[in-house]
């Protein structure tokens, strides 16, 4: 699966109540978050981005508490992956059971400027920025991993293959 948009992009240790500050979290309406998704790094980020645009950060992306709203806010505004040089462990995971394709990359992390178009391949982990020309390699998922996130997270998955 190839993902393609316009990046937008943050800079090291983003909690997850930058994600997704908690004066928003007396709703569990995906919909709801997703309006204020990264509200307070930068205000009205959800009304700026397009259906399919990426993000962009630096290292420990997803710090903070292990609220699985940052990674729904962050899908359900629209983004259609997130590219970091590192993520915190728990929003790692978090990201996989909703079905938010993140891929670790260093170089593309410090590289790709907001506004470049990039492409992401799920299948092989290549990340090529097509403003520029340059290409990245994040690891790519397994096989499993990738039926999980194109069925939309792990209970969409378990339903899906429900004996």
């Amino acid at each position: 699966m190839k993902l393609e948009g316009k990046v937008w992009t943050f800079g090291d240790d983003i909690d997850t109540d930058a994600i997704i500050p908690a004066r928003y979290l007396n709703t569990s309406d995906p919909k709801e978050l997703a309006e204020y998704v990264m509200e307070d790094a930068e205000a009205g980020f959800s009304k700026k981005i397009s259906d399919g645009d990426i993000l962009v950060a630096g290292k420990n992306f997803g710090c903070g508490s292990s609220r699985e709203h940052a990674p729904i806010a962050i899908k359900v505004a629209g983004l259609s992956c997130v590219i970091a040089e590192s993520f915190a462990r728990i929003f790692y995971r978090n990201s996989l059971n909703i079905g938010l394709p993140i891929f670790e990359s260093k170089e593309a992390s410090e590289d790709i400027k907001a506004g470049d178009e990039v492409e992401v391949d799920t299948d092989t982990g290549v990340i090529t920025n097509k403003t520029t020309g340059k290409t990245y390699q994040a690891v790519p998922f397994p096989d499993f991993m990738q039926e999980l996130i194109q069925a939309g997270g792990l209970m969409n998955y378990i339903k899906k293959n429900k004996m």
